[in-house]
């Protein structure tokens, strides 16, 4: 044990490192929960991307123990997955088998700019306010897409008149109005009580909070015929069959001509949104610990290869989204949860070893993660989006030029329905507002080139 994780050399033991394992576990557990019925929506089986969410938690998370021998831990990201069935299947029209041939694209070619100094370039192509915009975003997003799963909104269609109304009914359209609900329907009334529930909880500082309130809300549930439990049997902790989901990617579909383009921006947008989700909870967990060096943070941008535990940790990140993708799932990205086990004392990859672990184990609850209702998990990602919306605080809204493309990514993604035309929108000003400064050369030439080429995607999509 000593010789494979240096516990002594890090200044840890055996308990310290398993104890932060566990508190890890605890705070990231949900995941097991949200994430099936989150990707069941594009009709993939619920039960084997049970099996497929916690196979790629815990093997990406021994990979981060036993290549990088560091205390986080990886399991398909929140806000991923909701870029994976609201826009990628639903928006731009992909199966979730094409999509998931993508996630794994999307994987490989983070292995790559792992590797080489392809990440350089794109670290430094993105403005660090964009970069805060793009995270304040998905939260939103996410957030919102809580607050309809809660049932705390009802959508009513109103006929309103245009402007150039011809008196004939044929300037008329119709407007879907949100409204806050009336909270006669018991789905809403847990859905209430379990983000009270789970608010109190985080106030309180209790570490498994989210998952606290996604089991209390199940079982309050019940009363309100909103859980619906199963019946008891022999067979029903067996382990939900992975073959559904299991080496499902259609690659054929994605490659088609009229697709390309689409296909091209989409990885783009998985792979921009994971790289910098995952080198933020490097950065702000590790660093802070002590976990990683001033060499590793340097090597994000000056170095190539897997000569630090930065390096090997963005290794084994990037290649549990291939290999979660294979099994049937969504991007795996490194959980910022992960903090609370350092918080812990976690310093080593054995506090990882022990989360995979508890992920193996948390197999034989497939009873209990499948009658979770969406009452139970609508908490969890309105709160999830308060998290992710952290990082807003860091944006310069005095400065127009900063705050407007800023917005833009935070207000396009929800209201839009789309993380692609948040970054979409973001990028467009960015470059605009820097050329109206007379600053154009302060833009990255791969920024311009992106934002060229979703100006001339919206194009195509016009004159389709």
């Amino acid at each position: 044990m000593e010789k494979l994780f240096k516990l002594k050399e890090n200044g840890t033991d055996v308990k310290t490192e398993v104890l932060g394992g566990f508190t890890t576990f605890l705070t990231m557990a949900y995941i097991i929960f949200v994430n099936p019925q989150i990707l069941a929506l594009t009709g993939m089986d619920q039960g084997a991307v049970f099996t497929a969410t916690i196979l790629s938690a815990a093997i990406g998370t021994f990979i981060m123990a036993f290549v990088a021998n560091v205390p986080f831990a990886v399991a398909p990201g929140m806000g991923l997955n909701a870029f994976f069935t609201f826009t990628v299947v639903f928006v731009l029209g992909y199966s979730w088998q094409q999509a998931l041939a993508l996630v794994f694209i999307c994987g490989l070619i983070n292995i790559f700019i792992t590797v080489t100094k392809i990440r350089k370039m794109i670290v430094k192509a993105i403005p660090e306010s964009l970069q805060y915009a793009i995270s304040g975003g998905i939260g939103l997003f996410i957030a919102y897409l809580g607050i309809k799963q809660a049932g705390f909104l009802t959508f009513t269609a109103e006929t309103v008149s245009r402007i150039t109304d011809n008196g004939d009914g044929s300037g008329m359209f119709a407007d879907i109005i949100p409204a806050l609900t009336d909270f006669t329907n018991p789905t809403a009334q847990v859905a209430l009580i379990g983000l009270i529930i789970t608010v109190v909880l985080l106030l309180l500082k209790v570490r498994s909070a989210i998952l606290i309130g996604i089991v209390s809300t199940t079982v309050l549930g019940i009363f309100f015929g909103v859980t619906h439990v199963p019946e008891l049997s022999a067979d029903m902790f067996k382990v939900p069959s992975l073959s559904p989901t299991l080496f499902a990617l259609d690659f054929k579909g994605i490659f088609a001509a009229d697709k390309l383009f689409i296909t091209l921006t989409t990885v783009f947008a998985f792979s921009l949104t994971d790289t910098f989700d995952t080198i933020g909870t490097f950065l702000g967990a590790g660093r802070k610990a002590g976990i990683f060096t001033e060499e590793d943070a340097n090597s994000i941008e000056n170095s190539k290869g897997m000569s630090t535990k930065m390096e090997k940790a963005l290794f084994a990140d990037a290649t549990a989204t291939s290999i979660g993708a294979l099994l049937g799932t969504s991007n795996a990205t490194t959980y910022v949860e992960s903090a609370a086990g350092i918080a812990q004392g976690a310093k080593t990859g054995l506090a990882s070893v022990t989360t995979g672990v508890l992920f193996l184990i948390s197999l034989f609850l497939s009873p209990i993660a499948l009658m979770v209702p969406g009452a139970a998990t609508a908490p969890a990602l309105i709160v999830v989006g308060i998290f992710m919306s952290e990082g807003l605080k860091n944006i310069d809204w005095h400065d127009l030029a900063v705050a407007v493309p800023a917005f833009m990514v935070i207000a396009f993604m929800p209201f839009s329905y789309s993380i692609t035309n948040g970054i979409a929108f973001g990028f467009l000003f960015y470059a605009i507002s820097k050329i109206i400064q007379k600053k154009g050369k302060e833009v990255h030439p791969i920024l311009y080139i992106i934002t060229v080429l979703f100006m001339l995607s919206f194009v195509l999509t016009a004159i389709a």
